[in-house]
């Protein structure tokens, strides 16, 4: 009888094909989350000697694993490229981690000084957002503020949650279940940058919002 590490060989060799047959990128979250896969499980196989049973469930394990890992970035990938297409604006980062997109909006374009109130310009954008999220429904959505140190930290941290949750507002308004959505206000206690100068100030002034694939 072949050992499971034998059999885990051609089945790792069709998701490399498959791959390759899609349009191979080795820099893509799909192609990342398939390989790594299929290498935590190589590498387990190999470590692992004298039990069939426990070779061949590490092997089944990680070609699950791999076809999900693959899955989840695929998905992640076409959202992203979708929310790029659909946005259109330098000022909004997005980021895909491999397992979340992380849309990183300055509070600077989307409050007015001390206000938690969505600017008329960006509330479109929200709009955008929240029909992208209808289309991909199999997530949860956190939106996260962030301010400078400059006050108190307790005005930051109320007025972080108060612009999370503005945000928050603007995309169940434009139909994302309440359900995905859920606010927070983290005020001065993370910050990207040093608040020792205004450029850096200015990009720890900023709403994450953070939309994590469900296992639907």
């Amino acid at each position: 009888m072949k050992s499971p590490l034998y059999i885990a060989i051609p089945l790792v060799a069709t998701f490399g094909l498959t791959a390759c047959m899609d349009g191979y990128d080795p820099n893509s979250k799909t192609t990342q989350g398939v390989a790594l896969g299929a290498a935590l499980g190589g590498i387990t196989a190999a470590a692992t000697s004298g039990d069939n049973d426990k070779l061949a469930k590490v092997a089944v394990g990680a070609m699950i694993g791999g076809a999900v890992g693959g899955a989840i970035g695929q998905r992640l990938d076409q959202q992203a490229a979708d929310l790029r297409q659909d946005l259109g604006n330098d000022d909004v980062k997005i980021v895909n981690t491999g397992s979340q997109l992380i849309v990183t909006m300055p509070q600077d374009i989307l409050f007015a000084t001390d206000s938690a109130v969505v600017v008329p310009s960006l509330q479109a954008d929200l709009r955008k957002l929240a029909y992208n999220l209808q289309d991909y429904p199999n997530t949860t959505v956190q939106i996260v503020g962030h301010t400078d140190n400059t006050g108190s930290a307790t005005y930051n941290q109320e007025l972080s949650t108060r612009r999370a949750t503005a945000v928050a507002t603007v995309l169940t308004a434009n139909g994302v279940a309440t359900g995905r959505v859920h606010a927070y206000g983290r005020g001065e206690d993370q910050p990207i940058a040093t608040n020792l100068t205004p450029e850096g100030k200015a990009q720890n002034r900023r709403v994450e919002i953070v939309i994590t694939p469900t296992s639907a």
